[in-house]
Order: structure tokens, then sequence, then C-alpha cells
């Protein structure tokens, strides 16, 4: 079935608390999506982030992001006050607050954990031991936060702080199932992202340090994670994560990532999953180098990995991100296993026989307009030559030579595609420009902190979004 969606971060929801959330803002995003036949939302990972906001290097592979709880919903529970609703309010719309989120956040997510009833404690604990994973992040947030206090006061400043993660954990789940009840109950369905890797900082290497490339006597990676050279980053880009050890990871069958497919299918409908070719090779480098230029390949777990993932997925949709230095043992671990990799119209017209050119797409792909580390449509249109400029606008028949308002001619360029899934970064139908890029690969500060208004949102045309998917086959029109 021939669908189209909008990849639209929760952070970059419009409201009043420094961050998108799960709250109203979330709910009327679905009714746009709805309203405008669209049948995908695809978000960035709901991972809890890094100080820099990032999704993509986190201290939990399960958590999610305490920063996504809606706050009127909290206090519609009377678990904060109005007047800590009203200090947490917003200096811009614009941005996401993380300074502020990072110094104030879990301070009020934890005084609403210790105003929970009683009798609702036994209940959240209850939930939380059943995932052992969120139990064990739980433990570890714990440990990492626990005070300088002595004996008994230890203890109980121990349980109490645990509790507030059981509670944080607990609340992030009620309130993000919520809305992904009510998404699937208007025929969208949501696709979340996993990053290939975690932190060395983080729950997964203390609970399970067998499974990660680490000394076994300093505990220190031997070598860490990051990509060669490429479009993004001419040193490549220096990761820092740990890398797995694949080898005690198939002597117990990959359960760790197991494990962690199957909590995110509690979450989403379908998943992409970043940097596929990993499983192919992954690019090691030396634990202590100065650029990601020093690594080399070291081949991955392949077919028989990828395969045991399928068959946890029962069915559900799994996107191989297989972009960046893709050689034939990547296509043809996606031919064998029949995965659905990625196109992205911004790749189309750097050489001619192009796979990423919108004529070249096969059924079994995932088509975007760009990416969370590209440039935003009209950003790229004015980034390019002249020459390839023109090559492009032609391509999709736009009549000026500016490509000034172009962007709708490329989106419907992909929606006449053979794709049978297409994907466009909220900006792009709002044709904004670089400014509202989300990430800039390579660049550690100064990403993921856009956010969109409920101004700017109400300048998407529903109807005429509609009648698009509908001319195209991909909604009703």
């Amino acid at each position: 079935m021939r669908k189209s969606g909008i990849l639209m971060h929760i952070s970059t929801l419009p409201g009043d608390w420094s961050c998108g959330s799960f709250g109203a803002e979330a709910m009327a995003f679905v009714d746009l999506l709805y309203d405008a036949g669209f049948s995908m939302w695809q978000t960035l990972p709901f991972n809890w982030p890094d100080v820099n906001g990032s999704p993509y290097k986190s201290l939990s592979g399960f958590a999610g992001n305490p920063f996504f709880i809606d706050l009127p919903t909290l206090y519609k529970k009377g678990l904060i006050t109005a007047a800590e609703l009203a200090g947490a309010k917003q200096e811009s719309p614009y941005l996401c607050e993380y300074e502020r989120l990072f110094k104030e956040r879990l301070t009020l997510l934890m005084k609403a954990a210790a105003r929970v009833p009683e009798n609702q404690r036994e209940e959240i604990d209850a939930r939380i031991r059943k995932m052992p994973e969120l139990y064990n992040f739980c433990r570890f947030m714990t440990e990492r936060e626990s005070s300088e206090a002595d004996g008994e006061n230890k203890c109980a400043a121990g349980a109490e702080l645990f509790f507030a993660h059981e509670f944080i954990q607990y609340e992030f789940l009620e309130e993000w199932l919520a809305v992904k009840a009510y998404a699937n109950s208007k025929g969208i369905e949501i696709i979340g992202d996993i990053p290939i890797y975690t932190d060395l900082d983080s729950a997964d290497v203390m609970a399970h340090p067998e499974v990660f490339m680490l000394d076994p006597e300093t505990g220190k990676p031997e070598a860490v994670a990051g990509v060669p050279p490429d479009y993004f980053a001419k040193d490549g880009q220096l990761w820092g994560n740990p890398l797995y050890n694949w080898d005690n990871m198939r002597s117990d069958g990959f359960s760790w990532w197991k494990a962690r497919i199957r909590h995110q299918l509690t979450l989403f409908d379908g998943v992409r999953i970043d940097h596929f070719r990993g499983f192919s090779a992954f690019w090691a480098v030396p634990a202590g180098a100065e650029t990601a230029k020093e690594g080399r390949w070291i081949k991955g777990p392949g077919k028989e990995f990828v395969e045991e993932l399928k068959k946890e997925a029962g069915g559900r949709l799994i996107i191989a991100e297989d972009l960046g230095d893709i050689d034939d043992d990547v296509r043809e671990l996606l031919r064998d296993t029949g995965l659905p990799g990625m196109r992205v119209f911004q790749f189309a017209f750097l050489s001619d026989a192009n796979p990423h050119l919108p004529h070249n797409y096969p059924e079994n792909v995932v088509a975007y307009s760009g990416t969370h580390d590209n440039n935003t449509l009209l950003g790229y249109i004015f980034d390019m030559s002249d020459t390839d400029r023109a090559r492009m606008l032609d391509y999709i028949g736009y009549p000026g030579s500016d490509g000034k308002y172009a962007c709708p001619y490329i989106i419907k360029t992909l929606m006449r595609s053979a794709a049978e899934r297409v994907i466009f970064p909220i900006q792009d139908l709002l044709e904004y420009g670089m400014d509202t890029r989300m990430n800039t690969p390579g660049k550690a500060a100064g990403n993921w902190a856009i956010r969109f208004t409920k101004e700017q949102l109400a300048l998407i045309d529903r109807a005429y979004w509609k009648r698009q998917n509908g001319m195209y086959g991909r909604g009703e029109s």
C-alpha cells in the first residue's frame, strides 16, 4: 500500500514548556496528518538525550526522554502546582531550552513523583519491574545521582530517587501510548528511530558489559564508533560510542538487541535503524584517535543477526538506513533480508547514474526529501551550484530558474515515484530555509533545538496535501 508521512520529532512540536511534549499539541499534530491525507508520522529516537540534546548518544537504549512528559497533564493530575507550571513557562517558542531543561525539569518531575499517592506507587513499581531494562536504567540513574548522605538518610534518599525515575518512565509510557492509540485510531502509523549505538556512560554498559567491546581490566573501549570521511564530514565522524562484541552477542542469540527491538515496537508501529550498514561492517576507530580517519572496517554480524531482528519484529516495518559509504556487501544484505532501504532526494544529483534519482526508485524503499542530518529542502536548493540547480529544476518540471518555490514540486516528484513510502521533514512542507535545520553532522553544539509554533503549522494547506496524496495513490482525495 502506497503511503506518505511527515518526519517531525516530539521536541519540535509547539507548546509553552521549553520542549515539545506528549500533550494536546501532539494530538493536534495527529489531526493535521489525518486532515492532510498523510498516514505516517516518523520521529527521531525517544532516548534520553545528551547535554546537547542529541538522542543518538544516550544513557539508555530503552529509557524515554523525560522532557517529553507534558506538564499540563501533570498539573491536571494534581502532581505539580499552578505556580510550578507557570514557573516552567518557556522564554522562546522557537527553540528547545536544553540548558534550562537539564537544570530545572528533572527537579520538577521529582517533585511530581513525591506527590504520587501511596496506593499508586505499587502499580508504578510493578509495571517498571516487568521491564528489566527500564528497571536497570532506574537503578543506574539512582547510583549515578545518589547524594552524599550517610546511613539511613542515604538509603531513604536513594529509595525516593529510584521511585522518581520509575515514575518518570511510567508517566512517559502512559502519555505516549495515549498519543499512539489516538494516531492509530486515525489510521496513522508511527515510525520510530533506533540509534545503532548507546553511550559508554549508560545503563546498558553497566548492566551488560559483556556485549560491548571493552578492555576486561579497565572497562574502557578498545575502539569506538564512527564513520569514515563522507559527504557530511571530510575527516569522518568520531562518535565515540562503544562498539558491540558480536561474538558474545551471538552466543546468547542476540538477546540484548532482541529486547531492544521488542521494547521499541511497544512504542511504535515500525522502526528505522540508524547506520544499518554497521551490521554488514562497522567502522572501528582506535580509542584515543583524534579523527575517524584512523579507523578501519570490521565485519559485522550480517544476515544471521538481521533475520533474528525480523523474527522479533513479527512482520512489522524495519527501515534500514543504508546511506553513506555503502558497498556491495550492504546491498546484498538488504536484498537477502528484504528490508526497505532509504532514498534521499538531496543526494540525487551528486552523480549521473544515481539510485537517489526518483525514476530509479524500486517499490521497496522509503524515499525522503531529506533527513534530520540534511539541510532543509529550500536550503539545499540555494546551496546547489547553478548547473546542478538548473538540472534539478528541469527534472522536477519547475517553470522558474531560482527554485525559490520549488519545494512542493520536489515533494510531488517523490509522491509520483514507485517508492511504496515517502516521508518529508516538516520543514520541507513549510518551505523553510537552513535556519531550521535539525542537525549538522560532525558539529557537537547548536543542533537538535529547532521548534515550530501552532501558527507556523497552521500555514500548511491541509486540503491541498490531501488532494496530492489522493492524486498519487497515497490516501483518499
